[in-house]
């Protein structure tokens, strides 16, 4: 549990005037026994601005980044830790501008905790527990929701204020196992297409966290096919609904075949974003037959089809990358000698290549048919082995390097030491015995004599 706001601190700002905590930490105090609260958040009325700031800096660091909203992060630093809280003054705020990325915040010291809660998203994040009386403070029956484990927006305006919620209320919902109350149920799909004036970092931010804090991240992506937030946001993903999948291999369409395989995999954030697109062209690849259809394909349209979607949500380059990797090669088989592990290793990468195996163990999962996956377990066993041998699967695992390739043919740093540098690797994948220096040097001078001595010599009798 994180460190909270010190006792000095708290009872220098009880002295003029009134310290509440708020949010996340609250709402989880009530819904588990043991809460793990990762950050806590907390409000503070009838102390003006700069008088707070004032006795903030006796008991640690103060940043005024949030200024214009009446926020304040202040650090303190016990037991060699720092420990970071928001605490702001009680406002009144809506979002505005294009993306839903402005809002305009009107923070005012003297206004009432109640005032400040109930513009807040949800009923179970519209409390506030009074630190001087450890009293709760409920306006809008939060704690009630909270036994009936239910979501309730705190005004009927609040998708409209900001759309952004209705994501939240996905997440909320898949994460902690609750039902969205009907009123607020009929609002997000009333407003769902309001989700496209969201910026997409925000809604991004949103999906990571139901993919990775949510045991059945599922839930909340079913709630978005019925409410049509997922046409919006992942319409590519919305048209795997209803995509069957005859032939006897799988038991669900192909929707649904991606949300079992979503919820079989451990909640990090690449393995399950690999999940999310591995199958998601399966509609434009189906082929009917007289079996039942085929999917030639997919998996490389598929992961062309996850870089677009995630370009598009602007999510990391490198992320991106490795979800495309997963994608593209979730196809294949483990059955292959030793060498055509050794190749399957090196395409995907030996931090990507156990990720590869989690993925194919949640697709059989997902299937639904009951599978097994001895020989994903045996194939890793395998990979583990031959890693222990360390045998070479890039550039810097070869006995020789570009400085040497250069010193050897009397060449500068060109896209041909590259090419060399990449012939070496291809050799020595399927005969590791032979990744030597001097195994290498003649695998090195037989291929410049057969890729680009000829060349080099027409080139020298044209200069002449």
């Amino acid at each position: 549990m994180m460190c909270k706001l010190s006792e000095e601190a708290i009872g220098d700002i009880l002295l003029q005037g009134r310290i509440y905590e708020v949010g996340g930490a609250v709402r989880d105090r009530f819904l588990r026994t043991n809460p793990k609260v990762k950050d806590r958040d907390y409000l503070v009325t009838g102390i003006p601005y700069d008088e707070l700031t004032h006795i903030l800096r006796n008991h640690g660091r103060v940043g005024l980044v949030g200024r214009s909203f009446g926020v304040i992060k202040f650090t303190q630093f016990r037991q060699e830790k720092q420990h970071t809280f928001d605490i702001t003054l009680p406002r009144r705020e809506h979002s505005t501008g294009a993306g839903h990325t402005d809002f305009t915040v009107d923070f005012d010291p003297d206004l009432k905790v109640e005032e400040d809660l109930v513009r807040r998203d949800f009923t179970v994040n519209a409390m506030a527990l009074d630190l001087d009386s450890d009293v709760l403070i409920d306006p809008l029956g939060g704690q009630i929701d909270l036994k009936e484990r239910q979501l309730r927006m705190t005004s009927p305006t609040s998708f409209e204020e900001d759309p952004l919620r209705m994501l939240r209320a996905v997440q909320f919902a898949a994460r902690f196992n609750f039902i969205i109350e009907p009123e607020t149920f009929k609002a997000l799909r009333q407003h769902a297409s309001l989700i496209t004036s969201v910026s997409e970092e925000r809604i991004a931010e949103e999906l990571n966290k139901l993919l990775t804090r949510s045991e059945k991240p599922s839930e909340g992506f079913r709630i978005m096919l019925s409410s049509g937030l997922l046409k919006e946001i992942l319409p590519e993903l919305e048209k795997c609904a209803g995509v069957d999948q005859p032939g006897g291999y799988h038991k669900y369409d192909v929707f649904e075949h991606t949300m079992h395989c979503l919820d079989a995999c451990a909640p990090d954030l690449r393995l399950r974003m690999a999940a999310l697109f591995h199958d998601i062209n399966k509609p434009q690849a189906k082929r009917e037959t007289e079996t039942g259809a085929t999917f030639y394909g997919h998996e490389v349209t598929g992961a062309r089809t996850g870089v677009e979607i995630m370009s598009r949500l602007r999510y990391p380059k490198e992320l991106t990358k490795e979800v495309n990797t997963l994608v593209e090669r979730h196809m294949f088989t483990t059955d292959v000698t030793d060498k055509g592990m050794r190749r399957l290793v090196k395409r995907v990468g030996v931090g990507l290549i156990f990720d590869l195996l989690d993925l194919r163990r949640a697709d059989v999962i997902g299937q639904g048919m009951g599978g097994t996956t001895e020989d994903v377990d045996a194939f890793e066993e395998n990979i583990r082995e031959e890693l222990k041998r360390k045998p070479p699967f890039s550039h810097s695992d070869l006995a020789l390097n570009g400085r040497d390739v250069m010193k050897m043919f009397n060449l500068s740093p060109s896209p041909r030491v590259g090419l060399i540098l990449d012939h070496l690797l291809e050799q020595v994948l399927d005969n590791p015995e032979d990744n030597t220096c001097d195994k290498l040097t003649d695998l090195a001078q037989k291929y410049y004599q057969s890729q680009f001595q000829d060349s080099d010599q027409e080139s020298k009798e044209t200069d002449q």
